[in-house]
């Protein structure tokens, strides 16, 4: 009975990983509207919206030279205040803004803790195994520190005492690095991309599980996944990155 059930864990495990090494293919049209459509839902679950640059072939499609962080950017310095749910403003950007990009500003419904992209998997891998409830999750193409995991949680909620309160960037000092090798808790101040999103070099943002999962306490995760970085950040010669910037920021 220990065997069999052994194997059937092993199993179990082996699908799974199957499944994490699954990478969604990103379309260049939609003509069934399925990029709309997640968006909305993503609206419909309360998390605020707002367009975002897109791909010009290996670059930005903002004006700036040498933009640094290419399609992963709002457009709008006004991004916190434009973010909406509203069905028909989003509906109007996706429709006349079909190559755009779009984030979800953070902090206000929803928090994302985002991870390197191997070290995520292999959280998201012991999470599920271990019968914990994960929240939508996406996967951030890219080349080194760029490819990343964003877990999608409730938000910490704002504290009765503004004081008490602190923005994404001070979620980490240099002293503390040690304890959240190459995490970013992204909160109130921050975003994220929104699957489904093009990235330059072909990458894409897509969902692995998407806005059907509820949103977990954050802090039901947050043990996996430092355990998973920090084991990431021993395997690699890289320094880990602060938990400072939205993505791509």
């Amino acid at each position: 009975m220990g065997s069999e059930s052994g194997r059937v864990k092993r199993g179990e495990q082996s699908r799974i990983s199957q499944w994490l090494r699954r990478r969604s293919k990103p379309v260049a049209e939609d003509p069934a509207g399925l990029r709309e459509a997640l968006l909305l839902e993503v609206a419909a679950a309360g998390l605020p919206i707002s367009p975002a640059a897109h791909p010009a072939g290996y670059r930005c499609s903002c004006d700036r030279i040498g933009c640094p962080t290419p399609a992963r950017h709002p457009v709008s310095f006004a991004w916190q205040t434009q973010s909406t749910t509203d069905r028909a403003q989003i509906e109007r950007w996706a429709r006349n803004q079909p190559q755009a990009n779009f984030i979800t500003a953070t902090g206000m419904v929803h928090d994302v803790l985002d991870v390197p992209l191997e070290a995520g998997r292999a959280a998201l891998e012991r999470l599920l195994a271990a019968g914990i409830e994960v929240g939508p999750v996406a996967e951030s193409g890219g080349t080194g520190d760029q490819a990343r995991m964003l877990f999608f949680t409730a938000t910490r909620g704002t504290p009765e005492d503004e004081d008490e309160w602190w923005p994404c960037e001070l979620d980490c000092h240099p002293e503390t690095m040690d304890e959240h090798p190459g995490l970013r808790w992204h909160c109130r101040g921050s975003y994220v991309l929104l699957p489904p999103a093009m990235l330059p070099g072909d990458f894409a943002v897509s969902w692995l599980r998407d806005m059907r999962h509820a949103l977990p306490d954050p802090l039901t995760l947050l043990e996996t996944l430092t355990d998973a970085c920090a084991r990431y950040a021993g395997s690699t010669t890289q320094t880990p990155a602060a938990v400072a910037w939205p993505l791509g920021r």
